[in-house]
């Protein structure tokens, strides 16, 4: 299972709010030239920024996606969506983000480079991807720790401010 968390809270190219922009980061995954097939996706979430600040709240998703790409070639294909999207990097971190993708997993495989960890390192941590992850692999265990979500959600910390739109990522 392939899972990409996705995330914006800042107005997007166009004057895309952060909700569509999350949305065009599917729709441009889709694309048959990027080679993903996104098959499913979340609710989206409002969340407030971690850790907490004046930003403004995050609209946050997870999709779930089948390609021939490997982990890093799919990382170049995210990276060009964010770039293609307006957003610029900086070595501030947390920053307030036109789109955000992640890859969470990539299938049972742990990996790490310079530029690449799965299971994304602080996905255990983050409210904005576990709650979206619920609805769309329950049962998902995390090969690096060996936990199922449930068992990894009942740990999250409470203060996490998080609410359930009725919009859909697909």
């Amino acid at each position: 299972m392939i899972l990409i968390g996705l995330g914006a809270n800042l107005e997007g190219k166009d004057g895309l709010t952060p909700a569509q922009s999350l949305q065009y980061a599917v729709t441009e995954l889709q694309q048959a030239s990027c080679g993903v097939d996104v098959i499913a996706g979340s609710s989206i979430w409002k969340t407030a920024p971690v850790p907490i600040s004046d930003q403004p709240w995050y609209h946050n998703a997870v999709c779930q996606v089948e390609t021939f790409l490997s982990a890093q070639e799919l990382l170049q294909v995210i990276v060009s969506i964010e770039n293609k999207a307006g957003r610029v990097r900086t070595s501030e971190r947390n920053e307030s983000r036109v789109l955000d993708l992640d890859i969470l997993a990539y299938n049972r495989d742990i990996i790490e480079t310079q530029d690449l960890q799965i299971p994304h390192p602080r996905m255990n941590e983050r409210a904005f991807v576990l709650f979206p992850l619920q609805e769309i692999a329950p049962n998902w265990v995390n090969p690096s720790i060996n936990k199922g979500l449930k068992e990894i959600m009942v740990s999250l910390d409470p203060a996490q401010k998080i609410e359930r739109t009725d919009m859909k990522l697909l």
